[in-house]
């Protein structure tokens, strides 16, 4: 068993934080893989300490050394001076870093709020997007080294994805051999990416904090970079509108246009954004297996994720031809 309260103390050490200063511990929900937790100290300072699972723990084959590339992404965030934690430590399994303010983005902003919001949103998540890396792929080499072009590095990603598909099971609306055969029609279209830029990934509302300390809203964080990899800006798109369409998002548009964000969306871009949405729902399908989701789970994955992931193939089937 173990001890969280000894384990504290033993990162705050190794952080260069006095362990008996730790006045307070609790358990942070809302996480599906790794154990996360608050340390609050004696001075009120809030840190959020991060511990993956062991390695006998099932998972999907990109989530290995996953605070490898949280890491990454938080010394990035800092680069550009995007609103996000601050990486404290990071040692032998366990991620270290200084906890935002705010709580879930969630359906009690009102209008006003939240179109200032998205549009705030856009500016920062354009900022990220300047930040570019040393090639494509996820930097805890999950999945091997870093690519030099993005359709090696992507198309190995969907490869690892549709393995695991196979491996455990999953219960996709087509079998893994169609959707192969369905999104290689369209690597053509990854050809036109030629910058290895900073990408979450997981940006849907709960990874965005609201802050309401000073009465006004505002985004308090940018959370749980785990999922980030060097590719394509245009794949963040997927869980900033999850299960719908960021082209209907004009206040988060303008606002990533207006910080220098550039974004069209012609043919192999819409293409692109398939293959990145397909890639998004293969993974929210799959990973219901080794994590045993309950029943209630389960059927919200087939109901609403599942019908995206055929919209996206079938796009996909529409639209390839011409590009090859």
């Amino acid at each position: 068993m173990v001890d969280s309260w000894e384990r504290a103390r033993h990162v705050l050490r190794e952080a260069g934080l006095d362990p008996g200063r730790l006045a307070h511990l609790a358990p942070l929900t809302g996480g599906t893989y790794n154990t996360v937790e608050e340390l609050r100290l004696t001075d009120g300072s809030r840190y959020v300490l991060k511990v993956p699972p062991p390695a006998v723990v099932p998972g999907l084959r990109h989530e290995r050394e996953l605070l490898v590339s949280e890491a990454e992404f938080y010394r990035s965030a800092a680069r550009v001076g995007v609103t996000a934690p601050q990486l404290v430590s990071r040692g032998d399994g366990f991620l270290l870093m200084t906890a935002c303010p705010g709580e879930p983005w969630d359906g009690t902003l009102t209008g006003a709020e939240h179109a200032l919001l998205r549009t705030e949103l856009g500016r920062q998540v354009a900022r990220l997007h300047r930040v570019t890396g040393p090639g494509f792929g996820y930097p805890s080499a999950a999945l091997g080294p870093l690519a030099p072009d993005w359709r090696t590095a992507f198309t190995g990603m969907i490869d690892a994805v549709l393995d695991d598909a196979r491996r455990y099971g999953a219960r996709l609306p087509r079998s893994v051999d169609e959707v192969a055969a369905t999104a290689a029609s369209a690597y053509g279209a990854l050809d036109e990416v030629t910058v290895p830029c900073l990408v979450h990934f997981d940006l849907w509302p709960g990874n965005i904090l609201v802050d309401r300390a000073d009465g006004a809203a505002r985004i308090g964080g940018l959370i749980d970079g785990e999922r980030m990899f060097w590719g394509d800006p245009l794949a963040d798109f997927v869980s900033l509108a999850l299960l719908g369409d960021i082209r209907n998002d004009g206040e988060f548009l303008a606002g990533y246009r207006e910080a220098g964000g550039r974004v069209r969306f012609d043919t192999p871009a819409r293409l692109r954004l398939a293959l990145y949405r397909a890639y998004l729902y293969l993974i929210m399908l799959t990973e219901t297996i080794p994590r045993r989701v309950g029943e209630e789970q389960e059927r919200w994955v087939q109901e609403r994720v599942a019908p995206e992931l055929l919209a996206a193939l079938d796009e996909i089937a529409e639209a390839a031809g011409p590009t090859g």
